[in-house]
């Protein structure tokens, strides 16, 4: 009886070791097979991330828990809003080619760990980049045109990740691109522009013939349909030039830079005959260079597009100020850069410290021919004191060995004129007058060695200072009248932006276009084409 007991005891004790055996070897597997899983999860994941330390750090905080891999609802909303983002990338000129990740992994619904580890890591890879390319450029604009100066906004990629699993995704993506009124204008003329492409391009070419008011015939006939097509116009039939037809050139030639005079001359019907391709590339190449300058902006500011020989002062969003410009002509050396500085005062009665280059390219020639030449202006040894033209060989040197400076004091034809503004900058440019006022009425004003004058000096002075005097006027005429150089401190320095825009977007919401004097626009364009934006071409 005891031996059965025994045997029973034995046996149930047996039964429930194996039970036991069974359950702890299936709970081991199960446990070593997660392990191996997580493990091949970050090998994957590692591997798409190799090299950027803040997505690495940013795993390694949250033990490489996934951000886009999963079934919960936060995960899928994050992946729904990337996967939106990613698919609207072309609203931003952007080539969508650059953003794929393996989604067909996902599809699968693939348990292998690596291969999941490896679309996590495609997923962040491409919202990263995306996210770069939307806030602040596809390109680095100093390896397209070394005159290109841009402090591009920075992304810290960490950060952003942790935005990503802590705020709503969607509205992440959404703040990414730049908020700029521009910004959005430019997308939505865009939007327009490729519609125009498929449903109405805009028809054949003008010949260069002089039209106006009173004019017949079918050229006057494809003018008024070319207007039509690019909105001056509404949908009228009639081969005669009549007024409404002049109010509508006129408006083209305001948003072309032209002057509007309503008459269809050769500029005017060069402008009129631009294709939409070549108009849609400018927005682009605009919308390119709004994210360089994807930065916080002040309420005042002042905007010096070269392009379009303006200079503003801007308070609040709407043009406070405005006048003409001259720019650096299209030679080397002579085109004014692009940059972004702090104005913090203004010269009155100035001194001309001509710049070395001029010195020894323009002056010191002419002073080997003839030592009276240019007797306004005073030589200077390295000292600082005045030397006298009589006493110097300039034959006996060259570029290399001429010690000299040239100076042009304070005078009604000083070539800085009679006020200049200061943004001090490794560039050496700035704002100034000019006693050469009759280049302001030309269309095309590329004259400068790369300073830029103002049209008029003396009420954009007053603009500035009407913040921080009572008499603008009367402080700025005092020190005007004494005849001496002076400067006044601005209290308030005013950011500078020097931009290059052949796509103009005004502070009403219009958009206009202008000539791309340096061929700028094209190089970018060209860059952009080969980091993978493609745009057909287009005729009309």
């Amino acid at each position: 009886m005891v031996g059965q007991q025994d045997e029973q005891i034995k046996r149930s004790f047996f039964i429930k070791l194996c039970f036991f055996c069974v359950i702890f070897f299936t709970v081991f597997t199960q446990s070593a097979r997660a392990e191996l899983t997580d493990f091949a999860f970050k090998l994957g994941l590692l591997e798409e991330v190799a090299g950027e330390k803040e997505v690495e750090g940013f795993y390694q905080n949250r033990n490489f828990m996934p951000v886009w891999i999963g079934q919960g609802t936060a995960a899928t909303a994050r992946r729904t809003a990337l996967f939106t983002a990613l698919e609207q990338a072309d609203l931003h000129a952007l080539p969508m080619r650059r953003y794929r990740a393996d989604l067909g992994l996902f599809k699968k619904r693939s348990q292998d760990g690596r291969q999941l580890g490896i679309l996590e890591g495609q997923l962040t890879m491409a919202f990263l980049r995306y996210a770069k390319d939307v806030h602040a450029g596809l390109l680095k604009p100093s390896k397209v045109d070394e005159l290109i100066f841009r402090k591009l906004p920075r992304i810290n990629q960490g950060e952003l990740l942790q935005r990503v699993v802590s705020e709503p995704a969607k509205a992440v993506l959404n703040s990414l691109p730049p908020q700029s009124d521009a910004y959005k204008n430019l997308m939505k003329a865009r939007q327009k522009l490729l519609k125009a492409r498929l449903d109405a391009p805009w028809g054949p070419v003008l010949l260069d013939e002089r039209l106006s008011k009173g004019a017949e015939g079918d050229q006057v006939v494809q003018l008024r349909n070319r207007l039509i097509s690019q909105g001056y116009l509404k949908q009228t039939a009639s081969a005669r030039f009549d007024g409404d037809l002049r109010l509508a050139l006129q408006r083209f030639q305001k948003d072309h830079g032209l002057s509007p005079d309503g008459i269809a001359g050769s500029n005017t019907i060069a402008e009129l005959n631009v294709p939409l391709s070549q108009r849609l590339q400018s927005i682009e190449v605009a919308m390119e260079r709004e994210r360089w300058i994807n930065h916080p902006k002040q309420n005042r500011q002042i905007v010096v597009n070269l392009t379009d020989y303006t200079v503003k002062l801007i308070e609040n969003g709407a043009v406070r100020f405005q006048t003409r410009s001259v720019v650096g002509a299209d030679i080397d050396d002579q085109r004014s850069p692009e940059f972004s500085d702090v104005m913090e005062y203004m010269v009155i009665n100035p001194t001309w410290n001509v710049p070395k280059s001029i010195t020894l390219n323009e002056y010191l020639p002419e002073l080997q021919e003839d030592p009276s030449a240019h007797s306004y202006l005073t030589l200077y040894d390295p000292d600082g004191q005045v030397v006298d033209r009589d006493f110097v060989d300039f034959l006996a040197y060259d570029q290399d060995s001429f010690p000299f400076d040239l100076k042009q004091l304070p005078s009604q034809t000083n070539a800085l004129g009679l006020v200049k503004f200061m943004l001090p900058n490794p560039h050496n440019i700035y704002l100034h007058d000019t006693p050469s006022k009759a280049l302001f009425a030309k269309e095309t004003r590329a004259f400068s060695h790369g300073c830029i004058r103002l049209h008029q000096p003396f009420d954009f002075a007053f603009e500035l200072l009407s913040d921080q005097s009572y008499d603008p006027v009367g402080d700025f005429y005092r020190l005007l009248d004494a005849g001496k150089e002076a400067s006044i401190i601005l209290k308030n320095p005013v950011p500078v932006h020097i931009i290059y825009r052949t796509a103009v977007t005004e502070y009403d919401g219009r958009i206009g276009f202008r000539r791309d004097i340096y061929g700028r626009d094209a190089r970018i364009f060209e860059a952009l084409r080969m980091a993978g934006l493609a745009l057909e071409a287009t005729q009309g």
